[in-house]
């Protein structure tokens, strides 16, 4: 199995169904009480793009995606279009969206996280798959220009300096970034409604580890 570095058809998944998925042991105790343990420590993403009736040449591309994918066999980047974004809303995306480390002089290496929720505890999301050219970089509020001392690495999400920030320096990113998954079946079933219009009504992924 591998990875291909390429998004499922950006037009299709527009509309699909999905989100995040955990993982949670729950066991009731004798006097009503609960004890709760989770053994996944990120969360995993389903979605669902099952298309109707739309043009032919959409289900064509589907099909053709699913093909040369091998099934589930080969991993790909999804767009999630509710979630895509290091920026809230309809923010414009900045380098100070998302905190993803503090210098010590020594580290040069840092992976691009998304925060989820406030207060003391807050889910920091990896993200792997950021889209090459959106990725903003700042230190301690300066904007670092990528190629001028500072590089991305869009398969993997880290961020490299050449030289390491100073103790203290707060790094942040914002970015756009995709999810990497692949097809959850290993058959499509379509139709074809018209000469011009088909249809696939299941077409599940799920997210991958990396």
């Amino acid at each position: 199995m591998a990875f291909h570095d390429v998004r499922f058809p950006a037009a299709v998944s527009f509309g699909a169904t999905g989100g995040p998925e955990r993982r949670t042991e729950i066991v009731t105790l004798a006097n009503g009480f609960e004890e709760r343990n989770t053994p996944w420590s990120q969360s995993r993403r389903r979605y669902d793009a099952g298309i109707g009736l739309r043009a032919i040449e959409d289900v064509e591309a589907v099909l053709g995606f699913f093909e040369a994918r091998r099934g589930p066999l080969h991993g790909f980047r999804w767009k999630d279009w509710l979630d895509w974004r290091s920026a809230p809303g309809r923010r414009p995306i900045g380098p100070l969206d998302q905190q993803i480390g503090l210098g010590d002089d020594a580290t040069t290496g840092f992976a691009l996280v998304k925060r989820y929720g406030d207060g003391p505890d807050p889910y920091l999301r990896p993200i792997a798959k950021p889209v090459a050219g959106s990725v903003r970089i700042a230190v301690d509020g300066d904007p670092v220009v990528e190629g001028a001392g500072v590089s991305v690495d869009h398969a993997t999400g880290l961020v490299t300096f050449d030289l390491p920030p100073a103790v203290g320096a707060v790094i942040t990113a914002g970015f756009e970034f995709d999810v990497p998954v692949r097809f959850d079946t290993e058959t499509l079933i379509g139709s074809a409604a018209s000469f011009a219009a088909g249809s696939v009504p299941e077409i599940p992924v799920v997210e991958i580890r990396l």
